[in-house]
């Protein structure tokens, strides 16, 4: 009986942990549809002109937390 609840708990868990994960995913994919990339540009150059490459691209990221790191990177390569 006991084994029973624990699988129940499980699946209910598992189920729970699938729709976060895919609302997530629905929020981030909505989240980058909205950014712009031109934005981002602007402000990685402000970012560049006081700063090294490594702390220009972790104040990209905070401000733009959508952004991958390779995405970031991408924008780096863009502007130099």
């Amino acid at each position: 009986m006991s084994a029973l609840i624990i699988w129940v708990m499980g699946a209910i868990l598992l189920l729970i942990n699938i729709m976060l994960r895919t609302r997530i995913l629905r929020l981030e994919a909505r989240l980058k549809e909205l950014s712009n990339p031109q934005e981002q540009l602007v402000f990685l150059r402000q970012q560049a002109a006081k700063k090294d490459k490594v702390t220009a691209l972790k104040a990209l990221r905070k401000q733009y937390p959508e952004l991958s790191l390779i995405e970031a990177n991408k924008l780096w390569q863009q502007i130099q």
